[in-house]
């Protein structure tokens, strides 16, 4: 009986032990930020912490820029850029990820702001990540796309690092919705997005996915919402039936982009300047 009753309380401190932090226990540090010169990056749409260049950020900036990427160093300084043999119509969100070969890993750079819902057929540009500056990406796919029920605006966007699904949830709507374009994707083809259901948010403007896909971040220009997902849950079901909450945030301009670093110890954020004298970069570290 003695040894039964060891046996039960041993297994039940092994349980806590192993219990995966629920969304109220995971907590972050208020931020340290860093200037951004301005006239560097003044339309900050999108960024993703870097794999090859450690250290630092791409950030992408939106339509009547140029099609290229800045290295930003999360020092703040400017590290160099990379042109892309692509069109940006109007970039609004970039995330890194896995995708056709094993092992590399990949910069999607969402082309789907759409301000006046009407562009019917909006695209999605993959390409590996850049190893050097100051060169250009020629070898890029375009991931050509359109919504079931009609153009809209959108600015999040990310890939789930275990199936390889690009996510995208748009921005304007009362109740916003969320998408899913299934791999592997079609690039000969306009491929028509799967409407997964509403998200309870609006005038969504960014999104990002821990490199481990356990946990999501989605972004408003006041706060910044998190959801814990379990192993095995669906995307569509951690962000419309999990428990959400709001993470540390310092309200920003116009802030729309948002990201984890690459082992998923804090996340950054970013503002377009819009009409302030400038823009910091945030970043908010795990406790």
């Amino acid at each position: 009986m003695r040894f039964l009753v060891l046996i039960l309380t041993l297994s039940i401190l092994v349980a806590c032990k192993l219990e995966i932090p629920g969304v109220d226990q995971v907590q972050f540090a208020d931020p340290t930020s860093v200037p951004i010169t301005p006239g560097q990056i003044d339309e900050a749409s999108g960024i993703a912490d870097s794999r090859s260049l450690p250290g630092n950020l791409w950030v992408e900036e939106d339509g009547g820029n140029a099609a290229a990427m800045t290295l930003l160093g999360y020092d703040g300084k400017i590290k160099g850029k990379v042109a892309i043999s692509a069109t940006n119509r109007d970039w609004e969100e970039m995330t890194i990820g896995p995708g056709p070969t094993a092992g590399v890993n990949y910069i999607y750079m969402g082309d789907i702001g759409d301000n006046n819902g009407n562009t019917p057929i909006l695209q999605i540009y993959r390409f590996p990540e850049p190893t050097a500056l100051n060169t250009t990406v020629t070898q890029v796919e375009r991931i050509n796309f359109r919504y079931p029920d009609g153009p809209r605006d959108a600015e999040a966007m990310f890939v789930d690092p275990a199936t390889r699904d690009i996510y995208i949830i748009s921005k304007r709507e009362p109740n916003v919705h969320l998408y899913r374009i299934a791999y592997p994707q079609n690039i000969n083809e306009v491929a028509v997005a799967e409407l997964l259901g509403t998200m309870n948010m609006t005038f969504v403007t960014g999104a990002a996915i821990s490199p481990d896909g356990s946990e999501i971040m989605v972004r408003t220009y006041t706060e910044i919402r998190y959801w814990k997902r379990d192993s095995g849950q669906s995307i569509a079901d951690a962000l419309q039936r999990g428990s959400s909450r709001s993470l540390p945030y310092r309200v920003e301009p116009q802030g729309e982009a948002v990201c984890f670093n690459r082992d998923a110890s804090g996340y950054f954020t970013l503002s377009e300047r819009a009409n302030a004298s400038s823009v910091n970069l945030y970043y908010y570290a795990r406790k």
